[in-house]
Protein backbone atom coordinates (compact mmCIF):
# COMPACT_ATOMS: atom_id res chain seq x y z
CA UNK A 1 0.00 0.00 0.00
CA UNK A 2 1.24 3.48 -0.85
CA UNK A 3 1.90 5.43 2.41
CA UNK A 4 -0.83 7.92 3.34
CA UNK A 5 1.77 10.65 3.74
CA UNK A 6 2.12 10.57 -0.05
CA UNK A 7 -1.55 11.64 -0.34
CA UNK A 8 -1.13 14.28 2.36
CA UNK A 9 1.90 15.66 0.54
CA UNK A 10 -0.07 15.90 -2.70
CA UNK A 11 -2.88 17.78 -1.01
CA UNK A 12 -0.43 20.22 0.56
CA UNK A 13 1.29 20.78 -2.77
CA UNK A 14 -2.11 21.60 -4.34
CA UNK A 15 -3.48 23.43 -1.30
CA UNK A 16 -5.27 26.16 -3.31
CA UNK A 17 -7.07 23.78 -5.68
CA UNK A 18 -7.76 21.40 -2.78
CA UNK A 19 -9.30 24.19 -0.71
CA UNK A 20 -11.45 25.31 -3.64
CA UNK A 21 -12.65 21.74 -4.16
CA UNK A 22 -13.50 21.39 -0.46
CA UNK A 23 -15.46 24.65 -0.53
CA UNK A 24 -17.23 23.67 -3.77
CA UNK A 25 -18.32 20.34 -2.36
CA UNK A 26 -19.17 22.08 0.92
CA UNK A 27 -21.61 24.47 -0.77
CA UNK A 28 -23.30 21.57 -2.56
CA UNK A 29 -23.61 19.55 0.66
CA UNK A 30 -24.83 22.63 2.57
CA UNK A 31 -27.74 23.05 0.13
CA UNK A 32 -28.57 19.36 0.43
CA UNK A 33 -28.41 19.39 4.24
CA UNK A 34 -30.64 22.48 4.29
CA UNK A 35 -33.29 20.67 2.27
CA UNK A 36 -33.07 17.59 4.46
CA UNK A 37 -33.33 19.84 7.54
CA UNK A 38 -36.53 21.31 6.09
CA UNK A 39 -38.09 17.88 5.60
CA UNK A 40 -36.87 16.73 9.01
CA UNK A 41 -38.36 19.80 10.68
CA UNK A 42 -41.77 19.29 9.05
CA UNK A 43 -41.87 15.58 9.89
CA UNK A 44 -40.80 16.21 13.47
CA UNK A 45 -43.45 18.89 13.94
CA UNK A 46 -46.23 16.67 12.60
CA UNK A 47 -45.31 13.16 13.77
CA UNK A 48 -44.26 14.19 17.29
CA UNK A 49 -47.77 15.54 17.92
CA UNK A 50 -49.27 12.10 18.51
CA UNK A 51 -48.81 9.68 21.39
CA UNK A 52 -48.60 5.92 20.82
CA UNK A 53 -50.50 5.44 24.11
CA UNK A 54 -53.58 7.42 22.99
CA UNK A 55 -56.41 6.36 20.72
CA UNK A 56 -58.00 8.69 18.16
CA UNK A 57 -61.62 8.21 17.14
CA UNK A 58 -62.95 9.68 13.88
CA UNK A 59 -65.64 9.06 11.27
CA UNK A 60 -65.16 6.01 9.04
CA UNK A 61 -63.14 6.92 5.96
CA UNK A 62 -62.06 10.34 7.25
CA UNK A 63 -58.44 11.14 6.35
CA UNK A 64 -58.25 14.21 8.59
CA UNK A 65 -60.12 15.82 11.45
CA UNK A 66 -61.55 18.46 9.11
CA UNK A 67 -63.53 15.82 7.23
CA UNK A 68 -64.52 13.86 10.34
CA UNK A 69 -67.70 14.04 12.43
CA UNK A 70 -68.41 12.47 15.83
CA UNK A 71 -71.81 13.07 17.40
CA UNK A 72 -72.25 14.02 21.03
CA UNK A 73 -74.26 10.82 21.57
CA UNK A 74 -71.27 8.80 20.31
CA UNK A 75 -69.04 10.75 22.68
CA UNK A 76 -71.26 9.85 25.65
CA UNK A 77 -71.32 6.15 24.64
CA UNK A 78 -67.55 5.93 24.24
CA UNK A 79 -66.93 7.93 27.43
CA UNK A 80 -68.71 5.21 29.41
CA UNK A 81 -66.61 2.34 28.03
CA UNK A 82 -64.51 0.43 30.57
CA UNK A 83 -60.72 0.64 30.33
CA UNK A 84 -60.38 4.41 29.85
CA UNK A 85 -57.86 5.95 32.26
CA UNK A 86 -59.18 8.47 34.77
CA UNK A 87 -57.83 11.74 36.16
CA UNK A 88 -59.43 12.62 39.49
CA UNK A 89 -62.34 10.34 38.65
CA UNK A 90 -62.90 11.92 35.22
CA UNK A 91 -62.34 9.71 32.14
CA UNK A 92 -59.35 10.88 30.10
CA UNK A 93 -61.19 11.51 26.85
CA UNK A 94 -60.92 14.79 24.97
CA UNK A 95 -63.68 15.76 22.50
CA UNK A 96 -62.27 18.20 19.95
CA UNK A 97 -63.78 20.29 17.16
CA UNK A 98 -61.44 21.42 14.36
CA UNK A 99 -62.33 24.23 11.94
CA UNK A 100 -60.20 26.25 9.51
CA UNK A 101 -60.09 30.05 9.72
CA UNK A 102 -58.47 32.15 7.00
CA UNK A 103 -56.45 34.94 8.62
CA UNK A 104 -54.15 37.59 7.06
CA UNK A 105 -50.42 37.02 7.51
CA UNK A 106 -47.89 39.69 8.30
CA UNK A 107 -46.13 39.07 5.00
CA UNK A 108 -49.23 38.19 2.97
CA UNK A 109 -52.46 40.19 3.28
CA UNK A 110 -54.33 37.46 1.40
CA UNK A 111 -53.79 35.28 4.43
CA UNK A 112 -53.56 31.56 5.05
CA UNK A 113 -55.66 28.87 6.69
CA UNK A 114 -55.15 28.26 10.40
CA UNK A 115 -56.58 25.34 12.35
CA UNK A 116 -58.79 26.46 15.22
CA UNK A 117 -59.29 23.66 17.76
CA UNK A 118 -62.24 23.70 20.13
CA UNK A 119 -61.25 21.87 23.30
CA UNK A 120 -62.19 21.17 26.89
CA UNK A 121 -59.83 21.30 29.89
CA UNK A 122 -59.13 17.58 29.33
CA UNK A 123 -57.15 18.47 26.17
CA UNK A 124 -54.44 19.99 28.37
CA UNK A 125 -54.37 16.87 30.55
CA UNK A 126 -53.91 14.71 27.46
CA UNK A 127 -51.16 17.02 26.16
CA UNK A 128 -49.22 18.27 29.20
CA UNK A 129 -46.49 19.78 27.00
CA UNK A 130 -48.90 22.51 25.83
CA UNK A 131 -48.20 25.43 28.18
CA UNK A 132 -49.50 29.00 28.41
CA UNK A 133 -46.43 31.25 28.13
CA UNK A 134 -48.14 34.63 28.06
CA UNK A 135 -51.57 35.92 29.06
CA UNK A 136 -54.20 33.55 30.45
CA UNK A 137 -56.47 30.62 29.57
CA UNK A 138 -59.67 31.26 27.63
CA UNK A 139 -62.92 31.18 29.61
CA UNK A 140 -65.61 28.59 28.76
CA UNK A 141 -68.59 29.79 26.74
CA UNK A 142 -67.12 33.08 25.52
CA UNK A 143 -65.35 34.29 22.36
CA UNK A 144 -61.81 33.98 23.69
CA UNK A 145 -58.93 32.14 22.05
CA UNK A 146 -55.35 31.31 22.87
CA UNK A 147 -52.87 31.19 19.98
CA UNK A 148 -49.61 29.34 19.42
CA UNK A 149 -46.51 31.50 19.69
CA UNK A 150 -45.63 30.86 16.04
CA UNK A 151 -49.11 31.90 14.93
CA UNK A 152 -48.77 35.13 16.91
CA UNK A 153 -45.44 35.82 15.22
CA UNK A 154 -46.71 35.13 11.68
CA UNK A 155 -50.29 36.42 11.57
CA UNK A 156 -51.85 39.86 12.11
CA UNK A 157 -54.22 40.64 15.00
CA UNK A 158 -53.14 37.56 16.96
CA UNK A 159 -51.26 39.21 19.84
CA UNK A 160 -52.74 39.36 23.33
CA UNK A 161 -55.44 42.03 23.43
CA UNK A 162 -56.08 41.86 19.67
CA UNK A 163 -59.32 40.77 18.06
CA UNK A 164 -60.02 39.24 14.67
CA UNK A 165 -63.23 38.38 12.87
CA UNK A 166 -64.23 35.24 11.04
CA UNK A 167 -67.71 35.06 9.62
CA UNK A 168 -70.11 36.98 11.81
CA UNK A 169 -68.18 36.26 15.01
CA UNK A 170 -65.24 38.18 16.48
CA UNK A 171 -62.64 36.45 18.65
CA UNK A 172 -60.49 37.99 21.38
CA UNK A 173 -56.92 36.77 21.89
CA UNK A 174 -56.25 36.32 25.63
CA UNK A 175 -53.21 34.03 25.75
CA UNK A 176 -50.24 32.57 23.92
CA UNK A 177 -49.14 28.95 24.27
CA UNK A 178 -46.14 26.86 23.27
CA UNK A 179 -46.48 23.22 22.19
CA UNK A 180 -42.79 22.32 22.03
CA UNK A 181 -42.48 22.12 18.26
CA UNK A 182 -45.49 19.87 17.60
CA UNK A 183 -48.25 20.49 15.04
CA UNK A 184 -50.26 22.30 17.73
CA UNK A 185 -47.76 25.15 17.39
CA UNK A 186 -49.70 25.97 14.20
CA UNK A 187 -53.11 26.23 15.86
CA UNK A 188 -55.47 28.40 17.89
CA UNK A 189 -57.46 26.87 20.75
CA UNK A 190 -60.77 27.93 22.22
CA UNK A 191 -63.76 26.50 24.07
CA UNK A 192 -65.31 23.60 22.13
CA UNK A 193 -68.93 24.43 23.01
CA UNK A 194 -68.57 28.09 22.03
CA UNK A 195 -66.86 27.23 18.74
CA UNK A 196 -69.59 24.72 17.94
CA UNK A 197 -72.33 27.27 18.61
CA UNK A 198 -70.54 30.00 16.62
CA UNK A 199 -70.02 27.75 13.58
CA UNK A 200 -73.31 25.82 14.02
CA UNK A 201 -71.61 22.48 14.60
CA UNK A 202 -73.48 20.16 16.95
CA UNK A 203 -70.75 17.59 17.40
CA UNK A 204 -67.00 17.02 17.36
CA UNK A 205 -64.30 16.28 14.82
CA UNK A 206 -62.48 13.67 16.89
CA UNK A 207 -62.08 12.09 20.29
CA UNK A 208 -58.71 11.50 21.94
CA UNK A 209 -58.73 8.95 24.76
CA UNK A 210 -56.15 7.21 26.92
CA UNK A 211 -56.59 3.48 27.78
CA UNK A 212 -55.37 2.18 31.12
CA UNK A 213 -53.14 -0.49 29.55
CA UNK A 214 -52.53 -2.49 26.37
CA UNK A 215 -55.40 -4.89 26.98
CA UNK A 216 -57.78 -1.95 27.49
CA UNK A 217 -56.30 -0.38 24.33
CA UNK A 218 -57.35 -3.38 22.24
CA UNK A 219 -60.72 -3.91 23.96
CA UNK A 220 -61.75 -0.25 23.44
CA UNK A 221 -60.78 -0.43 19.76
CA UNK A 222 -62.82 -3.64 19.35
CA UNK A 223 -65.82 -2.20 21.21
CA UNK A 224 -65.97 0.95 19.08
CA UNK A 225 -65.41 -0.91 15.84
CA UNK A 226 -68.05 -3.50 16.69
CA UNK A 227 -70.76 -1.00 17.64
CA UNK A 228 -72.86 -0.40 14.52
CA UNK A 229 -74.48 2.65 16.11
CA UNK A 230 -71.21 4.56 16.02
CA UNK A 231 -69.73 3.93 12.54
CA UNK A 232 -66.39 5.25 13.73
CA UNK A 233 -62.77 4.30 13.11
CA UNK A 234 -60.10 4.00 15.77
CA UNK A 235 -56.36 4.41 15.31
CA UNK A 236 -53.44 5.41 17.46
CA UNK A 237 -52.94 9.16 17.75
CA UNK A 238 -49.34 8.66 16.66
CA UNK A 239 -50.40 6.86 13.47
CA UNK A 240 -52.90 9.58 12.62
CA UNK A 241 -50.24 12.30 12.71
CA UNK A 242 -47.76 10.08 10.86
CA UNK A 243 -50.34 9.74 8.08
CA UNK A 244 -50.70 13.53 7.94
CA UNK A 245 -47.23 13.73 6.40
CA UNK A 246 -48.84 12.40 3.20
CA UNK A 247 -50.15 15.94 2.72
CA UNK A 248 -46.53 17.11 2.64
CA UNK A 249 -45.48 14.85 -0.23
CA UNK A 250 -44.41 17.89 -2.25
CA UNK A 251 -41.63 18.64 0.22
CA UNK A 252 -40.47 15.00 0.17
CA UNK A 253 -40.32 15.04 -3.66
CA UNK A 254 -38.49 18.38 -3.67
CA UNK A 255 -35.91 17.13 -1.17
CA UNK A 256 -35.38 13.93 -3.18
CA UNK A 257 -34.84 15.87 -6.42
CA UNK A 258 -32.44 18.37 -4.83
CA UNK A 259 -30.51 15.59 -3.07
CA UNK A 260 -30.15 13.67 -6.34
CA UNK A 261 -28.81 16.61 -8.33
CA UNK A 262 -26.59 17.83 -5.49
CA UNK A 263 -25.06 14.36 -5.21
CA UNK A 264 -24.41 14.30 -8.97
CA UNK A 265 -22.82 17.74 -8.64
CA UNK A 266 -20.55 16.58 -5.82
CA UNK A 267 -19.50 13.53 -7.84
CA UNK A 268 -18.71 15.56 -10.96
CA UNK A 269 -16.84 18.21 -8.97
CA UNK A 270 -14.70 15.60 -7.25
CA UNK A 271 -14.10 13.76 -10.51
CA UNK A 272 -12.98 16.93 -12.27
CA UNK A 273 -10.55 17.75 -9.46
CA UNK A 274 -9.05 14.28 -9.39
CA UNK A 275 -8.65 14.09 -13.18
CA UNK A 276 -6.73 17.39 -13.03
CA UNK A 277 -4.62 16.10 -10.16
CA UNK A 278 -3.83 12.81 -11.89
CA UNK A 279 -2.98 14.50 -15.19
CA UNK A 280 -0.14 16.43 -13.56
CA UNK A 281 1.19 13.38 -11.68
CA UNK A 282 1.47 10.82 -14.44
CA UNK A 283 5.23 10.38 -14.10
CA UNK A 284 4.98 10.16 -10.30
CA UNK A 285 2.46 7.34 -10.48
CA UNK A 286 4.45 5.57 -13.20
CA UNK A 287 7.54 5.79 -11.01
CA UNK A 288 5.61 4.19 -8.16
CA UNK A 289 4.62 1.38 -10.53
CA UNK A 290 8.26 0.98 -11.57
CA UNK A 291 9.27 0.77 -7.91
CA UNK A 292 6.98 -2.25 -7.52
CA UNK A 293 3.63 -0.85 -6.34
CA UNK A 294 0.74 -2.73 -7.92
CA UNK A 295 -2.13 -1.26 -9.91
CA UNK A 296 -4.57 -1.85 -7.06
CA UNK A 297 -2.30 0.13 -4.74
CA UNK A 298 -2.39 3.10 -7.16
CA UNK A 299 -6.18 2.70 -7.47
CA UNK A 300 -6.69 2.60 -3.70
CA UNK A 301 -4.37 5.56 -3.10
CA UNK A 302 -6.21 7.83 -5.54
CA UNK A 303 -9.63 6.81 -4.17
CA UNK A 304 -8.50 7.47 -0.60
CA UNK A 305 -7.26 10.91 -1.61
CA UNK A 306 -10.53 11.68 -3.38
CA UNK A 307 -12.64 10.41 -0.47
CA UNK A 308 -10.65 12.46 2.03
CA UNK A 309 -11.17 15.68 0.05
CA UNK A 310 -14.90 14.96 -0.27
CA UNK A 311 -15.13 14.13 3.45
CA UNK A 312 -13.63 17.51 4.30
CA UNK A 313 -16.14 19.04 1.88
CA UNK A 314 -18.95 17.27 3.73
CA UNK A 315 -17.76 18.66 7.07
CA UNK A 316 -17.50 22.12 5.51
CA UNK A 317 -21.03 21.76 4.16
CA UNK A 318 -22.33 20.83 7.61
CA UNK A 319 -20.68 23.89 9.14
CA UNK A 320 -22.15 26.10 6.41
CA UNK A 321 -25.64 24.65 7.01
CA UNK A 322 -25.63 24.94 10.81
CA UNK A 323 -26.79 28.60 10.85
CA UNK A 324 -30.16 27.57 9.38
CA UNK A 325 -30.81 25.20 12.28
CA UNK A 326 -33.93 26.21 14.27
CA UNK A 327 -34.98 28.88 11.75
CA UNK A 328 -38.77 29.04 11.92
CA UNK A 329 -40.96 29.05 8.81
CA UNK A 330 -44.17 27.48 7.56
CA UNK A 331 -45.79 25.59 4.71
CA UNK A 332 -49.21 24.25 3.72
CA UNK A 333 -50.32 20.75 4.64
CA UNK A 334 -52.55 19.68 1.75
CA UNK A 335 -54.11 17.00 3.95
CA UNK A 336 -55.68 19.72 6.11
CA UNK A 337 -55.19 22.72 3.76
CA UNK A 338 -53.82 24.71 6.66
CA UNK A 339 -50.58 26.36 7.77
CA UNK A 340 -47.91 24.17 9.38
CA UNK A 341 -45.23 26.07 11.27
CA UNK A 342 -41.91 24.31 11.83
CA UNK A 343 -38.19 24.80 12.45
CA UNK A 344 -35.38 23.71 10.16
CA UNK A 345 -33.87 20.80 12.06
CA UNK A 346 -30.24 19.76 11.55
CA UNK A 347 -29.93 16.80 13.91
CA UNK A 348 -27.39 14.00 14.10
CA UNK A 349 -29.16 11.91 11.46
CA UNK A 350 -29.26 14.76 8.92
CA UNK A 351 -25.63 15.69 9.60
CA UNK A 352 -24.41 12.10 9.27
CA UNK A 353 -26.43 11.59 6.08
CA UNK A 354 -24.91 14.70 4.49
CA UNK A 355 -21.35 13.68 5.37
CA UNK A 356 -21.89 10.09 4.18
CA UNK A 357 -23.29 11.30 0.85
CA UNK A 358 -20.22 13.53 0.45
CA UNK A 359 -17.94 10.57 1.23
CA UNK A 360 -19.73 8.29 -1.23
CA UNK A 361 -19.61 11.03 -3.87
CA UNK A 362 -15.86 11.32 -3.28
CA UNK A 363 -15.32 7.59 -3.70
CA UNK A 364 -17.41 7.43 -6.88
CA UNK A 365 -15.89 10.66 -8.21
CA UNK A 366 -12.38 9.33 -7.68
CA UNK A 367 -13.06 5.96 -9.27
CA UNK A 368 -12.59 6.90 -12.95
CA UNK A 369 -9.45 9.02 -12.38
CA UNK A 370 -8.06 6.19 -10.25
CA UNK A 371 -8.72 3.61 -12.96
CA UNK A 372 -7.08 5.87 -15.55
CA UNK A 373 -4.00 6.29 -13.35
CA UNK A 374 -3.75 2.58 -12.56
CA UNK A 375 -4.09 1.48 -16.21
CA UNK A 376 -1.63 4.00 -17.66
CA UNK A 377 1.34 2.14 -19.24
CA UNK A 378 4.55 2.77 -17.31
CA UNK A 379 6.63 3.61 -20.39
CA UNK A 380 4.05 6.09 -21.70
CA UNK A 381 3.74 7.84 -18.36
CA UNK A 382 7.51 8.07 -17.83
CA UNK A 383 7.94 9.83 -21.19
CA UNK A 384 5.42 12.54 -20.27
CA UNK A 385 6.90 16.02 -19.75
Amino acid sequence: MIPLKYNVGNLKARRVSTLMTILGIGVVIAVMISMMALQNGVNTAVVSSGSKDNLMVMREGAAAELSSWVTKDAFRIIRALPGIAKEGGTPEISPELVIVFKIPKKDDPKGSNVLVRGVTPMAFTMRPYVKIIDGRMFRPGVNEVIVARRIRDRFVNTAIGDSFKFGAQSYNVVGVFDAQGTAFDSEMWCDADFLGQARKRDGYSSLILRPTDRDAYESIKAAIKGDNRLKLEVTSEYQYYADQTNGLAGIVILVAIVTFFMTIGAILGTMNTMFSAIASRGRELATLRALGFKRRSILLSVIIESAFVALLGGVAGLLLALPINAISTGTTNFQTFSEVAFNFRVDGHVALTGILIALIAGIIGGMLPALRAARMPITTALREI
